[in-house]
């Protein structure tokens, strides 16, 4: 299957560099490309693409916003957000939003095919660990979710214990050894607390929990 891939950042040589190395691929093509947010939604709306590289600051509407807007469409394509520093509030910002990674701009293009790909496979192309040290910089900002029923209620209590252990950064090796589980049932239990929390990958359980207040920064 060939990944679609739309592409939008306002600097023309950055988006020049980025097909370039895209279309060198055989499982790979460039559906479209737009100069900031609101081309981007608007070209979107016509255009099929399964994985949307989406620059984080730019005119008009910068990232984060179409990131968001993008992602309220039904049958939305992946967002990873492109961004010029690893540890950076807009990036987070886009997490938030429902992007399923990002990744700094001068990254060999490996990393870039790679995320594609990842995300493409239904991953997040950024650890938990990086997540939680993105989260430690701006945690202390974060509004906390309310309103309406517990989440987590719907929870079984090893599915909570697993919750926590993918908050501190832990992997399923990592969970199943703490929990004295084979790998085969950590990834189990992984696979339904996301369905009940409706989450697309282990980043978006790590950003839950810390809005949730169940972990805080440095523990």
């Amino acid at each position: 299957m060939t990944i679609r891939v739309f592409l939008v950042d306002d600097q023309e040589m950055v988006r020049a560099g980025f097909v370039m190395v895209v279309e060198a691929q055989d499982d790979m093509t460039v559906v479209g490309e737009a100069g900031e947010g609101a081309q981007a939604l608007e070209r979107l709306a016509v255009t099929s693409a399964d994985i949307v590289l989406m620059d984080v600051r730019m005119p008009r509407m910068d990232g984060v916003e179409a990131t968001r807007r993008l992602l309220a469409r039904d049958g939305a394509p992946k967002v990873v957000v492109l961004t010029t520093f690893d540890v950076d509030e807009h990036a987070f910002a886009a997490l938030q939003a429902g992007a399923s990674g990002f990744l700094v701009k001068d990254a060999p293009a490996e990393d870039l095919l790679s995320a594609i790909r990842t995300v493409h496979r239904g991953d997040a192309v950024i650890s938990p660990t990086t997540t939680r040290r993105l989260l430690d910089e701006v945690a202390p900002d974060l509004p906390r979710r309310n309103g309406g029923p517990d989440p987590l209620d719907a929870l079984t209590a090893r599915e909570r214990e697993v919750l926590l252990l993918i908050a501190r950064g832990a992997s399923n090796a990592a969970i199943g050894k703490e929990l004295h589980l084979s790998e085969g049932t950590v990834k189990t239990h992984v696979g339904r607390l996301l369905a009940k929390l409706g989450m697309r990958d282990r980043v978006h359980v790590v950003i839950y929990a810390y809005e949730q207040r169940l972990v805080r920064p440095g523990r």
